[in-house]
């Protein structure tokens, strides 16, 4: 008998302890050990996009686990080919290294953008500009590039050649890129910063000022892409082009995958040994993913994640309006923030415990914001339920506020 007094025995305690343990999935729907169901409005953190064991995932899993699991990329699989061609002609990008998770994606980002200043440049232009806020994985390059301190204390020295500025401030930007800049590494939406867009502005700004320098745009849509907010990718509301694209969590709804897709003009860079991953393009992972893909990147599929977004948001809307907890309900898509007004900064983690009460799943992205990050699936009755639930749980907050204030 497997229970949570193993996990705390036998893990590294790193997450804490999970309050529940589940064993089943469905759609938006979990089932914990217990017994008990939960609506799923976190998505595993905006990774189960097409919900929980959904059919064709799981056939084309079981088919290529019935051909080949692992090869190396010392050889070739059909998967991996036919993935990387279908993200190519999805995207605006021209060729693709595939590799585990996001921060995989992204280290592989930050040294393809290296390598392509180095040689072209010489080894000084190695600047990475980065955002206050930012999230672009664990590793120790990526946690430097996020820049939280929260994240690399007692892990340093940390890497040098990365720089910060504040987010959507084109004055910092014009002051902060030079001849020095390799690259700008930016989300279009600050996930665990907060779920903050980007302007469109600034957006192209950038785009600009990398333009002015010979600086690589790296966009990081390891939680904005996959249709989470309306388009396959974020990057396409603002018109603006990147030479390299991470993503991951969604590319694989749940089977462990992500990519770096870059522009010619950087991928030639990445000559035979420079980079590499055992596990990357590994033929399960691709198989799954090409099925997301092509089920995700279907016009009516994105238009209904766009009409789910606003639907979920205008419901949050008026439940802001009933209790007063929230400065603002910000996001795109089915990737929503609620920011709490200053009275009750700090306490969005009670949020969540209280849902999980309600039996619902959210999550927070800093103690500010509670956010959802729903199965793309999840229906308007689905939404209405998860509200519903809301409604119970900002009323319970608000009243323990009041007992306390009291």
């Amino acid at each position: 008998m497997i229970d949570l007094a193993d996990y705390e025995t036998y893990l590294t305690p790193n997450y804490g302890t999970p309050p529940i343990l589940m064993t089943e999935g469905s759609g938006c729907q979990l089932t914990s050990a217990t017994g008990e169901t939960y609506l799923d409005c976190a998505g595993g953190i905006a990774v189960s996009a097409l919900g929980h064991c959904h059919p064709a995932l799981i056939e084309s899993l079981t088919n290529q686990a019935q051909k080949v699991w692992h090869l190396s990329n010392t050889l070739a699989n059909e998967p991996a080919i036919a993935l990387a061609k279908a993200l190519v002609h999805a995207t605006a990008l021209d060729q693709v290294f595939f590799c585990n998770s996001g921060a995989e994606a992204n280290e592989a980002a930050i040294k393809a953008a290296r390598r392509y200043a180095s040689d072209r440049h010489g080894s000084d232009k190695d600047q990475i500009l980065c955002f206050h806020n930012a999230f672009h994985g664990r590793t120790i390059a990526t946690v430097t590039a996020g820049g939280q301190p929260k994240y690399m204390q007692g892990f340093g020295p940390m890497p040098g050649g990365f720089s910060h500025i504040p987010f959507n401030d084109c004055q910092a930007l014009e002051a902060a890129i030079s001849d020095q800049t390799c690259a700008v590494m930016v989300e279009p939406i600050q996930g665990e910063g907060g779920v903050r867009p980007i302007c469109p502005t600034f957006f192209q700004k950038i785009r600009a000022a990398c333009d002015r320098v010979d600086a690589v745009l790296i966009v990081d849509e390891v939680q904005s892409g996959m249709g989470r907010t309306g388009k396959l990718f974020a990057y396409e509301h603002a018109g603006v082009e990147p030479d390299i694209l991470t993503s991951a969590k969604s590319l694989g709804c749940g089977f462990p995958i992500g990519a770096t897709l870059c522009k010619h003009h950087v991928a030639e860079h990445l000559t035979a040994g420079t980079h590499g991953s055992t596990y990357g393009g590994n033929p399960m992972a691709t198989a799954v993913a090409l099925t997301a893909l092509s089920l995700i990147n279907q016009p009516d599929f994105l238009r209904r994640v766009e009409q789910s977004g606003q639907y979920f948001q205008a419901g949050l809307v008026q439940l802001n309006a009933q209790f007063g907890l929230f400065e603002k309900i910000r996001g795109r898509g089915l990737l929503i923030g609620a920011v709490l007004n200053t009275p009750f900064a700090g306490r969005a983690n009670e949020l969540v415990k209280l849902a999980h009460q309600e039996h619902l799943l959210t999550l927070v992205a800093g103690p500010d914001v509670h956010r959802f990050a729903p199965p793309l699936i999840i229906s308007e009755t689905q939404i209405d339920d998860a509200l519903s639930r809301l409604e119970r749980v900002y009323a319970t907050f608000s009243a323990d506020t009041a007992m306390e204030m009291n």
